[in-house]
């Protein structure tokens, strides 16, 4: 049964250790939810960063956690049980496109397996949303931009790409099947303060700050929609109150959403709207630290791609809400926090 609208809601993060989820559990928070955290707390980077977040989280009598792999179906349905969530948001799983060149295996146990697991919580549950992270890469091979969830996504280019991409076919086959409202949310570059420190920004943040030099890939030639993380997380925020509902023909469907007609099933990417060169990114933060970086120009990485940008008309049209972020704003912003974090 719904709760009343007056009651907190009770929402089940996966990831909450992690770069996004730590900012939507605590957005979360600051409105007045109940929420729990699961996550694997893997050693993919360092854990204690992990673990700032968390008690960064803890600090609220409302949020609790559980630490655990998604593969683990036991734990994690114990604890579904347990915290009985009215909705859930899917942001666990393993990261990066470069390492799934290493290490692929790990990209099917966690964001395959793993997601079966909390898709199948989620028709137990009958939870009133499930929203799942999907990303950019699936677009692959994609040379029409801005990129639009009504084009073809049929041409990942890396493991990690086609696992989120088989997530969203995961998830259409369970609202079709179980009438469970899913909406899949696809994120662009994302950057911004307690970021990953696999993520571009960081390493070159770091690598300047140290006076190591920065590899460049594609000599600087590539484009990126770059979103900061307050964006995407309120973005997400708005995306919970805002269920696909099925339709009841496909007339109903307007041009240009994403709605199943199948099913109350829809994906929805959350940009910025602009891409930006990343040798212009590159200034900014040369700006930022008051401090010229060693460049090392290569060739464009196995698995990349030159350029993404997003069509954020569908998150605009659904929520009346579009990220509008300044790259440059963004930049000064995780420069602060990275200073004050590591005492630089």
């Amino acid at each position: 049964m719904k709760q009343p609208q007056s009651a907190p809601r009770r929402v089940l993060v996966t990831g909450t250790a992690g770069f996004i989820g730590f900012h939507l559990a605590r957005l979360l928070l600051a409105e007045g939810d109940w929420v729990h955290g699961f996550d694997g707390m893997t050693d993919y980077y360092d854990v204690n960063l992990k673990q700032r977040r968390h008690g960064v989280l803890l600090q609220s009598p409302s949020f609790t956690r559980t630490e655990g792999m998604l593969q683990d179906q036991a734990l994690f349905d114990r604890m579904v049980d347990n915290f009985r969530p009215d909705v859930m948001v899917h942001l666990a799983g393993q990261a990066g496109v470069r390492y799934s060149l290493e290490n692929p295996r790990a990209y099917i146990d966690s964001n395959v397996v793993g997601t079966f697991n909390v898709m199948e919580a989620a028709r137990r549950l009958k939870v009133e949303h499930l929203l799942i992270a999907s990303t950019s890469s699936v677009y692959g091979a994609n040379e029409d931009m801005p990129f639009a969830e009504t084009d073809k996504a049929d041409t990942p280019l890396t493991i990690y790409a086609a696992t989120k991409k088989a997530n969203e076919a995961m998830a259409h086959s369970y609202a079709h099947l179980w009438g469970l409202p899913t909406t899949m949310f696809r994120f662009f570059t994302v950057y911004g303060p307690w970021g990953r420190p696999d993520l571009a920004l960081y390493k070159f943040v770091d690598a300047i700050l140290k006076g190591r030099p920065i590899d460049i890939y594609n000599h600087g030639d590539m484009y990126r929609d770059f979103t900061y993380v307050d964006d995407l997380v309120r973005g997400i925020r708005l995306l919970i109150d805002t269920p696909p509902v099925l339709p009841e023909s496909r007339d109903d469907i307007l041009k240009g959403d994403s709605l199943s007609p199948v099913a109350p099933y829809r994906v929805v990417n959350i940009g910025n709207s602009d891409k930006v060169r990343l040798l212009d990114f590159i200034e900014a933060i040369e700006e930022a630290l008051g401090q010229k970086a060693i460049r090392n120009y290569m060739e464009m990485q196995k698995g990349d791609v030159p350029a993404t940008w997003a069509n954020a008309n569908l998150l605009k049209d659904l929520t009346g809400y579009r990220p509008q972020t300044d790259f440059r704003e963004g930049i000064t912003r995780f420069v602060t926090w990275f200073r004050e974090y590591y005492g630089r």
